[in-house]
């Protein structure tokens, strides 16, 4: 017998979120760590917040729909704001009911920049990482270390002189500036929508164009990444934020440990800094002027650090094809730094399903 097309509503809703969701889903087990790693963060949290006042979206909850921005590729908090809406399981993750009502775009855009301040994206992948279902896949002396260009979200037609010595670009949504023959440096000149955002170009025969640098260390066993931030696009950025990770991760601390790098890492003074850390620097050695010695290639493990090292841009290539790492939609390096920090840290979640299958 033919089943009906016809379409009735109903009065009352007994839609269990719960049930709706399958049981294997992957998001189980991310959200079954999310869930416990934000109650470990309740303290945290709870002094951003005043007494008194109105309710503003619980932080657990911009968490959880951020990630989820980074999980499906979500271009925008309009459309994260939408697909919250209609879609049960984005609902359910959030912690939203059936019935709740979905926030404007705008008040949750707003309501996140409220974690900045606190650097919540750098506590929640601390966080991550001491959970037990994670702490169980991470090296506690092996590790790489790289950085990568994230292009800002500014036009270079925004990038003009200081002084206001240039005249601006025609009128119109996409008037047109003639830059030929014009020299521009980051001394000189500045981005008028992103001052943060700096000229920077990957090679002698790459475009400049404004970019700010994102970077990471990983663990060398499963490449999971212990440390992320970000930073104005430098010569030094990279060197510089190597260090400042060592020294978060493990402060003070003589236990020898070792960090894979690439060619660009290969400074005598950065060397000199790993080594003073007792830090053994697994640096891929320039062909002429190396800081890099037989002190540290004769041994096999630098081999493998070599080989190793290369998991980092697994995380970089997840943030920016999936993650919307590539071309950020935020503007200043505080929301740049939280964006990829957290992208970092979903990128640690999304590959918990299969490690914890293969264990």
């Amino acid at each position: 017998m033919r089943g009906s097309d016809a379409t009735s509503g109903s009065l009352f809703s007994y839609v269990d979120l719960e049930d709706r969701v399958p049981a294997k889903h992957p998001l189980r087990v991310i959200g079954s760590i999310v869930n416990e790693v934000l109650a470990s963060l309740d303290a945290a949290f709870e002094t951003l917040y005043e007494g008194t006042g109105r309710q503003s979206i619980a932080p657990e909850r911009l968490l959880r729909a951020s990630l989820l921005q980074a999980f499906y590729s979500v271009r925008s908090e309009r459309q994260l704001m939408e697909q919250i809406d209609y879609n049960l399981l984005f609902r359910w993750f959030v912690g939203l009911g059936i019935d709740d009502a979905v926030w404007d775009h705008s008040t949750f855009s707003k309501n996140r920049d409220r974690l900045l301040d606190a650097d919540v994206a750098a506590k929640f992948l601390e966080a991550v990482l001491r959970h037990r279902q994670v702490k169980r896949f991470l090296s506690d002396d092996h590790f790489s270390v790289d950085g990568t260009l994230v292009e800002a979200w500014a036009s270079l037609k925004s990038f003009r002189a200081k002084d206001g010595s240039d005249e601006p670009p025609a009128p119109g949504r996409n008037g047109e500036r003639d830059f030929h023959g014009e020299k521009r440096a980051n001394d000189s000149h500045e981005s008028k929508t992103d001052p943060d955002a700096k000229l920077f170009r990957k090679g002698n025969s790459q475009p400049a164009k404004l970019y700010f640098m994102g970077h990471a260390m990983i663990e060398n066993r499963h490449g999971l990444v212990v440390q992320a931030d970000a930073t104005q696009a430098t010569g030094k950025a990279e060197r510089q934020a190597a260090l400042a990770m060592i020294d978060r991760h493990d402060p003070g601390s003589e236990r020898p440990l070792t960090l894979g790098a690439d060619k660009g890492y290969d400074i005598p003074d950065f060397v000199a800094d790993l080594r003073q850390k007792c830090v053994t620097p697994h640096v891929a050695q320039k062909v002429k002027g190396s800081a890099i010695d037989g002190r540290t290639t004769r041994h096999a493990g630098y081999q493998v650090s070599q080989r190793k090292r290369k998991l980092v841009e697994e995380a970089f290539g997840w943030g920016k094809t999936i993650a919307g790492m590539a071309k950020v939609k935020v503007r200043g390096l505080p929301r740049v730094r939280f964006s990829f920090t957290l992208a970092m840290a979903a990128y640690n979640l999304i590959r918990m399903p299969r490690l914890l299958a293969a264990a």
